[in-house]
């Protein structure tokens, strides 16, 4: 099969993105067993899950706060795998015309990545290439680096002697951190912080996650801040317009000044 050269381009931006993405699968892994998981489990759930937001909130919780957080770690991981979601509707014409199989395959590697490098193409082929090549990439070196970091941390035991448990947190902050110059997504990141802030010490653990989850929700279904400023913008006149018969040569019919 021989690609046009966009589809050459996409099939190496998605490999790339596909192998610097999975690195991070090392370290969800060993903090996945330090979190109390088995090797199988971890990479059980990194094959089924497939979404490294909800995979660091699952463990996260889990590592706060035992079996006893399973519920609000599986809530906290269905709000942040819901955009998997709303990606589906602009990756499904991507995708096109294909049998069952291969939709439900298309469906378990609709992530950021894979959307992000689809749309970033121009051409309709270059997009399928760009989605296939990026979510197939990602599949599976998240899965292997997965495995590695389980075992890692089944070896090592305390990984947050090597710095790992950071990780997950630079992981979303760099999600959230292009996402800031947006007035409305600045605003729901300082009031979820708040919140979550003011929680942690008064509710047991997954419920602060859950809470900012909730946050986001609200503003995303109001858009309230958007619909106030275009409201703002709709409503503001200048207030030095000159008025028409204060233009000299202004002509009241054509709306123009004569020379």
């Amino acid at each position: 099969m021989a690609f046009t050269v966009a589809e050459k381009r996409a099939l190496r931006t998605g490999i790339s993105v596909g192998i610097a993405v999975a690195t991070y699968g090392v370290s969800f892994g060993a903090l996945s067993v330090a979190a109390g998981l088995d090797i199988w489990q971890t990479c059980f759930l990194s094959l089924v899950l497939f979404s490294g937001g909800s995979q660091f909130a699952v463990i996260g919780i889990l590592a706060t706060g035992g079996a006893s957080s399973g519920i609000p770690a599986v809530a906290s991981s269905t709000f942040l795998a819901l955009r998997n979601g709303i990606y589906s509707m602009r990756v499904a014409p991507i995708v096109g015309e294909v049998p069952l199989w291969k939709r439900l395959a298309a469906a378990q590697i609709t992530i950021d990545e894979s959307t992000a490098v689809a749309i970033a193409q121009e051409e309709k082929s270059a997009q399928r290439v760009g989605f296939w090549a990026t979510g197939i990439a990602i599949y599976i070196g998240w899965n292997l680096a997965t495995f590695a970091g389980a075992l890692l941390g089944n070896l090592v035991g305390d990984v947050s002697r090597f710095g790992l448990d950071a990780v997950a947190a630079a992981a979303f902050v760099g999600l959230l951190w292009p996402r800031l110059q947006q007035l409305q997504a600045a605003a729901v990141a300082m009031i979820s912080a708040v919140l979550a802030a003011f929680l942690i010490p008064l509710t047991p653990p997954g419920v602060p996650v859950l809470a900012a989850a909730v946050v986001a929700v609200v503003f995303g279904l109001t858009n309230w801040i958007h619909r106030e400023t275009a409201a703002d913008a709709q409503t503001t006149q200048p207030d030095d317009l000159p008025e028409p018969g204060d233009t000299p040569g202004y002509h009241p019919d054509h709306g123009q000044v004569k020379p």
